[in-house]
């Protein structure tokens, strides 16, 4: 909704930036401004500033700016609205309703929300009573601490109907327990009665950290055999835990569960855990991973990653390693390509098969869990696999129709930058692929049975497609780091930096080129979204943005006379077409220097393993270096034979 002007000045006026920044970071009072170290960066020096009289914050070292609803979307993870709602509940002041209905509804909300949090505590204390002991020791067998079970709220709903003769007796109304769904409408005729019963209790949060709704796990043998009957007795027929349905507080594809705890320690490390349950995600915070979450009981939606995205820009989904598991992270994936954009991704850690992270955190500890999330795949990987394992390439068709279903992953993906990555990447990979496959080492094993490098895989039947998603390395070619190959991509990344305008002519080239400069490499990728993002973008604002994002030094080592006496053309005062002509015969040589690099290690293999495998692959190399064009394959510099 939108919000008057002099609302949002009132809650300016009645809270301070350096009472609301205050509460996250230590300050010291400068004359009329605070100092403070960043709450955005690690930094041993303070340069966080704060001017209560002007309304705003600015961190020098990480160029954030901003008043009180900025700082607390950007620490807490919060959109405008909820940053406005929040902060007008702490100035003491009621939020603006737009029209009558709004205020009813409102009101009907407020008291569904009592309803909820009341229930919630009725529960705990339950867990804890006599009737809830056979829940009690259900969690502590599991290994979860009596501190793991105060934070998550954990609960036991008591058979019979206790909360609707309770709540009733209250004067809560029917209508309420109904709409919140903690009571089920009774069927042909007969009573209405609590929709949980018997029961561990999962109170599911929404963002402001207040219960809106509940998943129960049935106890006993019978666990997961079946729903609860109006008598209270379960059933022999439904699933073992029980979700509270939509109601008007609470939408299942809209939130996921325990955000409320993890949004404060996914923002500090920039991280978060997507597990698939409630008890994973109670398992990973008790181990220390607090930046953990799940969806609740259906596959991710839309509105679901782009709240994980608010808090991290590649959320690492945790998936069992049965075919369940693999199929819920392929769905995700599906979900997830149309909305990619610059920056925003997913990464996918699948777990050993049998092992969920509450085994992995109890038997491996923390380090094991670690491991697992370190080993995780990003999204392309995933999505690369998947085709790779539904289609074969031992004929030019099947290539062919690999390479179509592999580019119309890509096409499914929105946004023109993160789509043109992924069509060069996969290109790239098709690339090395079909040219491995091309050798006669290749064609070979395929008739025995290959693995999707090419390499022989001996018993295996080669028209079953493989595992989907284990690991499918790529052959990459090692690229001449010696030091003139390095001077030339310094050389190709400097003359984009002066002259931003050379990215149509550029980009699809050095897109795919990986600098052998780790650092350098990620500049290059940087460099390209900015441009790309900002097609009016100047050097000075190129390098301004660059400075911010930590690469000043980088810039230094790049944009100076080291450089520039190699190549007048990177220079700033050098002309567009000066720069375009040199940047391309310059990325000539980087390709040739690889080539050159590659037969060099074939003259190497041939000349210890002499086969006609070697001898193709040394041809089929010298080709490519000293072209029919070449003067009948003379290297440049060199007089004819």
């Amino acid at each position: 909704m939108a919000f008057p002007p002099q609302f949002l000045d009132e809650i300016r006026t009645r809270l301070s930036v350096s009472t609301v920044v205050g509460r996250r970071v230590k300050l010291i009072r400068r004359g009329r401004e605070f100092v403070g170290l960043s709450p955005f960066t690690n930094e041993k020096s303070p340069s966080f500033t704060i001017n209560d009289d002007k309304g705003f914050y600015h961190c020098f070292s990480s160029g954030e700016h901003g008043d009180i609803f900025t700082f607390v979307m950007k620490t807490q993870n919060l959109s405008f609205p909820e940053a406005v709602e929040r902060l007008a509940e702490e100035a003491g002041l009621e939020m603006p309703r737009q029209t009558p209905q709004e205020a009813t509804d409102a009101a009907q909300g407020a008291r569904g929300r009592e309803a909820v949090d009341a229930a919630c505590t009725l529960y705990e204390q339950a867990l804890r009573a006599p009737e809830g002991r056979r829940a009690l020791e259900y969690l502590k067998g599991r290994g979860l601490t009596d501190e793991t079970i105060k934070r998550f709220r954990l609960g036991y709903a008591p058979g019979g109907n206790v909360v609707k003769t309770r709540f009733l007796a209250r004067g809560v109304t029917e209508d309420i327990l109904l709409e919140t769904r903690l009571v089920s409408p009774g069927k042909d005729g007969r009573e209405s009665f609590d929709f949980f019963r018997d029961r561990v209790m999962f109170p599911i949060f929404d963002l402001r950290n207040r219960p809106v709704a509940f998943g129960g796990r049935v106890l006993g043998e019978t666990a997961g055999e079946g729903p609860q009957t109006n008598t209270g007795a379960p059933s022999r027929a439904g699933p073992k835990y029980l979700n509270s349905p939509d109601t008007p507080l609470f939408h299942k594809g809209q939130i996921l569960y325990g955000m409320a705890l993890a949004r404060t320690a996914a923002a500090e490390k920039r991280e978060i855990i997507v597990a698939e349950g409630y008890m994973d995600v109670i398992a990973l915070a008790q181990a220390g991973f607090t930046h953990a979450v799940a969806p609740l009981g259906t596959a991710m939606t839309e509105s679901q990653i782009e709240l994980l995205w608010r808090m991290a820009p590649e959320p690492t989904l945790c998936f069992d390693g049965d075919k369940a598991g693999r199929a819920a992270a392929l769905r995700a994936a599906e979900r997830a390509l149309p909305l990619l954009k610059p920056g925003l991704s997913l990464r996918f850690a699948i777990l050993p098969a049998g092992k969920d992270p509450d085994d992995i955190c109890r038997r491996e500890g923390p380090d094991g869990m670690a491991q697992v999330l370190a080993d995780a795949a990003p999204l392309s990987d995933v999505v690369w696999r998947q085709v790779l394992s539904e289609h074969r390439w031992d004929t030019p068709e099947r290539r062919a129709g690999l390479e179509k279903a592999v580019l119309a992953k890509a096409g499914l993906i929105a946004d023109e930058t993160v789509q043109a990555q992924y069509r060069r990447l996969f290109r790239d990979r098709l690339f090395e692929l079909f040219r491995s496959a091309g050798s006669p080492q290749g064609t070979r094993a395929r008739g025995r049975g290959a693995n999707r490098s090419g390499a022989s895989a001996p018993g295996r039947d080669y028209r079953r497609p493989p595992p989907p998603l284990q690991p499918a390395p790529v052959r990459r070619i090692a690229r001449d780091t010696t030091a003139a190959q390095r001077t030339r991509e310094r050389i190709l990344l400097a003359t984009l930096l002066n002259h931003p305008g050379l990215r149509d002519h550029v980009e699809e080239r050095l897109g795919a080129l990986s600098l052998a400069d780790s650092r350098l490499d990620s500049l290059r990728q940087i460099a390209l979204m900015h441009i790309a993002q900002n097609p009016e973008l100047d050097f000075e604002a190129l390098r301004a943005h660059l400075s911010n994002l930590g690469f000043t030094e980088e810039l230094g080592n790049l944009l100076n006379s080291d450089t520039y006496v190699h190549a007048r053309f990177a220079r700033p005062a050098a002309s567009m077409d000066e720069a375009t002509a040199g940047w391309d015969h310059t990325f000539t040589l980087c390709q040739r220097a690889d080539l050159v690099a590659d037969l060099k290690r074939a003259e190497t293999e041939l000349a210890e393993n002499t086969s006609d495998e070697t001898m193709a692959a040394h041809k089929a190399l010298h080709a490519l270096v000293y072209p029919a064009s070449d003067d009948d394959g003379d290297e440049p510099g060199h007089s004819k034979r």
